[in-house]
């Protein structure tokens, strides 16, 4: 069975920055040392930016003082090796979108296995669950406190992963304090990795529109501010074209929906306090709850 066998709902590819594109289409390569992946430490699985695909373990990730993550193994059949043109190097790529990721070493005596592959921290993004192999889809969404919408998500099948942070503003590596104000243009958002064998993008964001008030202009229950607006940020034209599509059927049933369709930027994981807050609480959302409105 290939990697794109595994997928019941047909995933795209996600778009990509001018940044992103540079490397994972064009081949080029991150400064060194710049990473935001180089001294993760957590554990989980590494999948592609561009497709989804599984491709590393954090259990196979070492410490090489490169610059660049490093790991000394790959998930099985999820990273192709080619030489390059001048026959020097070793590229690697995604098996399942051709996604370039780095270059593969061997000799260096790192580990006990004896091999290395360099890896661009801006090809990846991480999931803090050890993952199947197979490809993964991606969402984000805003509606309010960012804790009621973690905790609502999480408990639905097929939904791996859900992490609490920021998106959408002009800051980089804003602050929860500095979101806080408002100044930032960043709003309370979810990232969530989901097995699509088990649920599909239309399901998750349906959902979303049912766990919080769409209707809401400037906030979301008693929290008010741009921060806690609703948001939906698409990662790709598919995405796009399903969440107007939704919005559209619940316009045509008379909600005033005031939830915003926008590209989606660069997610920033909150603090590790925001991360599972309910769940680590024991406490309720206060200001989320489920409304049928499909």
């Amino acid at each position: 069975m290939t990697i794109e066998s595994y997928s019941q709902e047909k995933l795209p590819f996600n778009d990509l920055s001018k940044a992103e594109s540079n490397v994972i289409n064009n081949k080029g390569t991150e400064t060194p040392f710049t990473g935001k992946y180089v001294n993760n430490k957590e554990k989980g699985t590494y999948i592609c930016k561009k497709c989804g695909a599984a491709l590393y373990y954090s259990s196979d990730k070492f410490e090489s003082d490169c610059g660049w993550p490093s790991f000394d193994d790959e998930i099985k059949g999820a990273v192709k090796r080619t030489p390059d043109a001048d026959g020097i190097r070793t590229e690697i790529t995604c098996t399942a979108c051709g996604a370039h990721l780095g270059h593969v070493f061997t000799g260096e005596r790192f580990t006990s296995k004896n091999i290395r592959h360099c890896v661009n921290s801006v090809s990846l993004d991480f999931v803090p669950e050890i993952l199947e192999p197979g490809r993964f889809g991606s969402a984000i969404f805003a509606g309010g406190c960012f804790w009621g919408v973690e905790y609502y998500l999480q408990k639905e099948p097929g939904i791996l992963s859900v992490t609490s942070g920021y998106t959408g503003g002009h800051v980089k590596n804003p602050s929860y304090k500095e979101v806080c104000t408002g100044k930032t243009g960043h709003a309370e958002a979810v990232k969530i990795t989901y097995d699509p064998r088990k649920t599909s993008y239309e399901k998750l964001l349906r959902l979303f529109m049912e766990i919080h008030d769409p209707t809401q202009i400037g906030g979301q229950g008693p929290d008010i501010g741009d921060q806690y607006r609703s948001e939906i940020f698409y990662l790709n034209d598919s995405q796009k074209a399903i969440a107007e599509n939704n919005i559209s059927i619940l316009k045509a049933k008379g909600y005033k929906v005031a939830t915003k369709v926008t590209k989606a930027s660069e997610f920033y994981d909150a603090e590790k306090y925001h991360q599972d807050y309910y769940f680590n609480n024991g406490k309720l959302p206060y200001c989320h709850g489920y409304t049928k409105r499909f």
